[in-house]
């Protein structure tokens, strides 16, 4: 049966009567909307990030990190055309209104144009960091694209140069969206929405996280915000930006991605093997035929059994089942014999049992548990940028001790050595903080080329940092990092290392494991035990191995 094995990443509608996903399986898939039944699929050769149907409906163009935007036929989704110039991820493509022309926009930091062949057109360079979204003026020449450098850029292909710049004030931009007027709206790292209408530009406050999408309906000029504060917000465009009505997304929704299925109804991307319509003017969300998945994204060891956890939020040991927390989980952590974990409802879970110790207001994403004075404490990174510490008491009650500013944007790795928290963020940024005073020891804004991805302890106050600019970094107890080439050729998600610090083991999107002997300063040849991702890596001491969690739902063990 045709469904999605890993989270929908991204979703499109067509005239009310088909829908196309994109998900973290790799797998495009073509939906009949009235049935709620697939159609067809095709895959990536890796991760799809979006999708979006061409004007008369006759394509859709996905977008994937295997570098590659993809032209394809509908209904059948035979390949039509495939766009290969890009260097890094895909994170977005879009139709020209009129014209048999497609723009892309990718973590390499270029804009791109191709025709319908697959012939580059044009080729935009003056972003300074990862480009997220594009999107065109109409259907002029022109585009405009957003980027983590914190600007929105226009472009002309008449001259195939820029046009202009409008700086946002640096703060990372993930999404724009044009009404029929020219009017641009951007949403921000911050939460808010800029209204950017010639040379005026006004920020409207507008969520309590970032705003990850925006979707606009030329229709009723409706715009729809989605946050990682776990609301959905209708706005009308119509004079000054006014809010309309809010909801609150249940467990499954992902809020990366949605779109207008009629005037009244939204699809959404969930975590689960389909996706999910919203009723806005009756505030009804339909989950119908949503089921779980058995991605894992995380696994650890302790009290002698394997523990997993992911996107259904159902708690493993030793591969069955023992209790569900009700949500997508990023992390599990041992903290004085509490397990703990959390993910995108931003809850904290005792794993265990499936209470809610804590209420954050942003997905939580990782976590590392530490002693102080004799206490068992852990710290959990949000995608807010806080990093949550917590005492763990005699009785497994779990008290808030402080909250750390870690980084200013998604923490994507903690970890513990010596006295000192250390924490890498999407904005490539590393910190260090002391365990004794909770101040803040360093930062340095460029600790990383790209977006890091994780982190692990190594004894002696050291640590080890893994970024999507393909780098294994070892950070010295003062806090310099010795770089190294790892011989991964996609994005590096996760790293662990054995408690003596003599094995580094990284992971990648592309299931490749990696081992690096810090002794012999040599690399493992590098193996791929899965060709879906690993998501999290795990050293069993016990055994003396690694353990690696895949999107594929399994855990692969990994010798020395």
């Amino acid at each position: 049966m045709i469904r999605h094995h890993g989270p929908i990443s991204g979703i499109a509608a067509f005239g009310g009567a088909r829908v196309a996903t994109a998900g973290y399986d790799n797998q495009l898939i073509l939906w009949d909307a009235a049935a709620r039944l697939p159609l067809a699929r095709a895959s990536h050769d890796h991760l799809a990030n979006q999708v979006t149907f061409s004007p008369d409906g006759r394509y859709v163009l996905s977008s994937s990190s295997d570098h590659t935007a993809r032209l394809w036929s509908v209904p059948d989704l035979k390949l039509t055309a495939v766009f290969a110039d890009q260097a890094d991820d895909v994170e977005m493509s879009v139709f020209h209104p009129t014209r048999d022309l497609v723009a892309t926009a990718s973590r390499d930091a270029l804009v791109r144009v191709y025709d319908f062949t697959g012939a580059l057109r044009a080729r935009f360079a003056g972003h300074g960091a990862d480009v997220i979204s594009v999107e065109w003026l109409g259907d002029s020449g022109e585009l405009l694209s957003s980027s983590d450098d914190g600007t929105v850029k226009r472009w002309s292909l008449a001259t195939g140069g820029l046009v202009s710049t409008i700086d946002l004030a640096g703060v990372e931009t993930d999404t724009i969206a044009i009404t029929r007027e020219g009017v641009v709206y951007a949403g921000n790292d911050d939460g808010e929405i800029i209204r950017i209408d010639g040379d005026a530009v006004r920020n409207f406050p507008a969520h309590a996280a970032g705003v990850k999408r925006l979707v606009y309906h030329a229709g009723s000029g409706a715009l729809v915000s989605l946050s990682y504060d776990r609301t959905v917000r209708i706005w009308d465009t119509a004079g000054e930006l006014s809010l309309t009505s809010a909801s609150e997304f249940p467990a499954e929704i992902w809020a990366r991605s949605c779109a207008f299925l009629d005037e009244r109804t939204l699809v959404f991307a969930t975590f689960g093997s389909t996706y999910a319509t919203y009723d806005i003017a009756g505030d009804v969300w339909d989950l119908s035929g949503v089921e779980g998945t058995d991605c894992v994204n995380a696994v650890t060891t302790a009290g002698g059994r394997r523990y997993t956890i992911g996107d259904a939020g159902v708690l493993k040991a030793d591969g069955a089942p023992v209790a569900e927390v009700g949500s997508l989980c990023n992390f599990l952590v041992d903290a004085g014999g509490l397990l703990l974990t959390g993910g995108q409802l931003g809850r904290v879970f005792d794993a265990t049992t499936g209470e809610v110790l804590h209420q954050h207001r942003s997905p939580l994403n990782c976590a590392a548990a530490f002693t102080r004075d004799g206490v068992p404490h852990v710290v959990i990174g949000a995608y807010t940028g806080e990093g949550l510490v917590f005492a763990v008491g005699p009785d497994r009650a779990l008290t808030l001790v402080t909250t750390l500013p870690l980084a200013e944007n998604a923490v994507k790795g903690v970890a513990v050595s010596e006295g000192r928290i250390f924490a890498v963020c999407a904005g490539a940024s590393a910190s260090w903080f002391a365990v004794g005073t909770f101040d803040l020891i360093s930062r340095i804004d460029t600790a990383h080329d790209k977006i890091a991805n994780g982190c692990a302890a190594l004894p002696g106050g050291a640590f080890a940092s893994v970024s999507r600019d393909l780098k294994l970094r070892l950070w010295d107890a003062s806090g310099r990092p010795w770089t190294l080439d790892t011989p991964h050729d996609h994005s590096v998600k996760c790293v662990a290392a054995s408690p003596d610090g003599r094995w580094v083991a990284t992971g990648s999107y592309t299931g490749r494991v990696a081992v690096y002997d810090t002794r012999a300063h040599t690399w493992a040849p590098a193996v791929r035990p899965t060709t879906a991702g690993v998501s999290s890596l795990h050293h069993d001491a016990e055994h003396g191995r690694f353990l690696a969690g895949s999107y594929d739902g399994r855990v692969y063990e990994i010798p020395l």
